[in-house]
């Protein structure tokens, strides 16, 4: 279907600590075009909601980190980093409440754009995996990109992957978009050795 030439391209982009999940919303953008911010904002995790704190929970540092890489953004900072037991988190982005009115997604249905960005310390392995939702009023699932668990091993070199996924021709009714990832290390050592996730983004696209 056509997009329709009144939508701009909107990201939620959570950088800086806002530098975990975005969409270029009011809440960050008042000129618009919707993007998603993920309010990725890397100073707490007032902004994501069921957080799962497994071992040590989550933590924020700052790029590169040890035994790390710098992002391939200059305007990266900071991520999130899990522990020796599963961390998670998520955050429901309200279609309506950023300015994507019903008929616009039924009709329209514009492309959602789902990116986000994971490394692993190069002396240690670690798990990560992802999931975004697109939901409807009553929050049924009416459409659903999910990762495999991916394994990064011991030996690996700390670079950092993109992971994107487009959504398009998901049928009428899409109202919320419900993103979750996590991951943790696989040595089980105390402390934050676990998957690196930061610059995740939703994007609605024209």
């Amino acid at each position: 279907m056509q997009p329709n030439h009144l939508l701009g391209k909107k990201a939620f982009h959570q950088s800086s600590l806002c530098e975990g999940l975005s969409m270029t919303s009011a809440l960050c953008d008042p000129c618009r075009n919707v993007n998603h911010a993920l309010q990725n904002c890397t100073e707490d995790l007032q902004h994501w909601g069921e957080v799962e704190n497994g071992g040590d929970g989550w933590k924020i540092e700052e790029l590169p980190g040890d035994f790390g890489k710098e992002f391939p953004s200059e305007d990266v900072h900071k991520y999130f980093v899990t522990s020796y037991e599963w961390c998670r988190k998520s955050q429901v982005i309200d279609l309506r409440a950023e300015g994507y009115w019903e008929e616009l997604m039924d009709t329209t249905q514009p492309k959602v754009v789902v990116k986000d960005w994971y490394a692993g310390r190069s002396d240690a392995g670690c798990l990560y995996e992802l999931c975004v939702k697109l939901l409807s009023e009553n929050e049924d699932v009416l459409a659903e990109y999910k990762t495999e668990t991916i394994a990064i091993p011991e030996d690996n070199d700390a670079s950092w992957t993109e992971i994107s996924y487009t959504f398009s021709d998901y049928g009428p009714g899409v109202r919320f978009v419900r993103f979750e990832h996590g991951g943790q290390d696989t040595l089980f050592w105390k402390g934050w050795y676990g998957v690196r996730v930061t610059n995740s983004s939703v994007t609605v696209e024209p």
